[in-house]
């Protein structure tokens, strides 16, 4: 599947992608054009089309890529091998510095495609998207052992509330216009530190 996409240099396979990513994130499915994508990506129109028969088999093509993508870094990171759980949500926000930075509008796309409810495409993004919402978030913890924190600590609890404190940080900066991403990083490590001095024994 779209293997004239595939056969391009991969600095262009990643302008189209930013392109996408950012044309969609910027509107709803109805109103990005075909040609503002191909203007941004710096390509014709019809060359846009040579690759991607119409706008659903892009836009869903950025969807499944949006996902595999995250999962490769994530993957890659070692975030998964990872037994310090402190670490282990180190490393994914590494991972996920690592892809603002090559792939800036690809977390606000993947927000905006979440809920969109247009027709044309409502029903395969759902498709897509279903595995995720079954996904329970503690599924990827480290076995915690309680004597390493201290003592009456809801450990699930204390989980849930560093992954959503990490979600609502990096969902702000993203939303502060230009991230500075090495700062993201610095500031990441100092929460990581802190939690560890509050949980830790």
């Amino acid at each position: 599947m779209n293997e004239k996409f595939y056969a391009l240099p991969q600095e262009k396979q990643d302008r189209i992608l930013n392109a996408g990513f950012r044309v969609f994130a910027k509107n709803s499915y109805k109103k990005s054009p075909m040609l503002e994508i191909a203007n941004e990506a710096d390509i014709s129109k019809s060359l846009l089309f040579f690759y991607f028969k119409n706008k659903k088999e892009l836009y869903l093509f950025l969807m499944k890529k949006a996902e595999e993508i995250t999962m490769q870094h994530l993957v890659n990171s070692g975030c998964y091998q990872e037994s310090d759980i402190f670490e282990m949500m180190y490393k994914g926000l590494l991972a996920k510095a690592e892809l603002m930075k090559k792939y800036p509008d690809m977390s606000n796309f993947a927000l905006k495609a979440y809920y969109e409810d247009d027709e044309e495409v409502k029903d395969e993004l759902q498709n897509i998207i279903a595995p995720y919402r079954s996904i329970n978030t503690n599924t990827a913890i480290p076995e915690l052992d309680p004597k390493e924190y201290k003592e009456g600590l809801d450990l699930e609890l204390m989980y849930q509330d560093m992954y959503l404190a990490s979600e609502g940080y990096i969902y702000r900066m993203q939303h502060q216009g230009d991230v500075d991403v090495d700062k993201v990083v610095s500031d990441y490590r100092r929460i990581i530190d802190f939690w560890k001095k509050l949980y830790k024994r």
